[in-house]
């Protein structure tokens, strides 16, 4: 929650009103706090933290496993308290075995996550788009979803899980594995089922017949992309977009980047022009330094305002 605001529903409960009222729920992937905070000025009901997002930002790595429980957890807190729409987190592999998953699953909902995705692949996992995964047993699989599910239902009932599974695409994988996992998943408690990696419109939609529960749709990498009314036709609950905001945020770094270099110095003022006609372009009151002085108004001595009187730079607003 955002500094100085209050929340009185559950993360896990405004996530399933959201997703209760939308078919389906489209939700855009952030890396971070501030990607966070702008998907949320747009105005999105509901934000998804990327691992691959996560591990590019953080390590400069990527999703190949490299990220621990204790990064992961940090950085969806970090996200979480940052907005008032609720998060669903990205939890790799629940980074161990059904007792590791059991901690992870305590570590976000302490931190304020609506709810997470949990893969079956053998550690160290990597991108769902990317070749040379492979997946645990059946068995120890469902009792990793049996362990989330236990928690949830002990200490936060309307967090969400997310079960999914890569069998489609790991080593040896099929379609009827993946579908016979989400199916097992659901039956071991997850609230959604998400099978990762189908190729065509013809898989997603034999996985919307045959999985008996809400699909949850990755619409990235080498799955397609469809509108959404072909996906409420298909009838997926809910679909993220997870590496979009980070990509936008790379090609823009390294235009300006470029035109910096090219251009020089001038190239940042150039830049700054064209930001400050942007809706967001006053970075100071996006970034919350009015909230800062409403918070100050309201907790500290009434003098501690002099310290604005003829300050130079920036002026947040006074109280109203």
């Amino acid at each position: 929650m955002r500094l100085g605001e209050g929340e009185s529903a559950r993360p896990g409960t405004r996530l399933r009103a959201a997703i209760a009222a939308a078919k389906p729920l489209i939700i855009p992937g952030c890396y971070n706090a501030m990607s966070a905070r702008v998907l949320e000025e747009v105005g999105f009901p509901a934000i998804y933290m990327t691992g691959y997002g996560t591990s590019l930002s953080l390590l400069g790595l990527p999703d190949a496993g490299l990220v621990t429980q204790t990064e992961m957890a940090l950085n969806a807190k970090l996200i979480a308290s940052a907005v008032r729409i609720p998060l669903i987190a990205d939890a790799d592999t629940g980074f161990g075995n059904a007792i590791n998953v059991a901690r992870t699953v305590e570590e976000y909902i302490r931190g304020g996550v609506a709810g997470l995705h949990m893969e079956d692949q053998v550690a160290p996992k990597r991108c769902g788009h990317v070749a040379g995964r492979e997946v645990i047993g059946r068995e120890e699989a469902v009792g990793k979803i049996r362990a989330a599910a236990s928690v949830r239902d002990a200490i936060d009932p309307s967090f969400v899980i997310v079960a999914r599974t890569d069998a489609r695409g790991a080593h040896g994988g099929s379609l009827d594995e993946a579908i016979w996992r989400a199916n097992a998943f659901l039956d071991a408690g997850a609230d959604l089922a998400f099978v990762e990696g189908p190729t065509d419109k013809a898989e997603i939609a034999r996985i919307c017949a045959e999985v008996k529960g809400p699909i949850f749709y990755n619409m990235t990498g080498i799955s397609p992309r469809m509108s959404a009314e072909e996906m409420a036709e298909l009838g997926i609950a809910v679909t993220i977009l997870p590496g979009a905001t980070m990509r936008a945020t790379l090609m823009a770094i390294h235009d300006f980047a470029t035109a910096l270099k090219t251009h020089g110095p001038m190239a940042e003022a150039e830049f700054d022009a064209r930001f400050r006609a942007h809706p967001i372009g006053n970075l100071h009151a996006f970034s919350g330094f009015d909230r800062i002085r409403a918070m100050e108004a309201q907790w500290l001595p009434a003098d501690s305002a002099t310290k604005y009187e003829g300050g130079l730079g920036h002026m947040p607003k006074a109280a109203e």
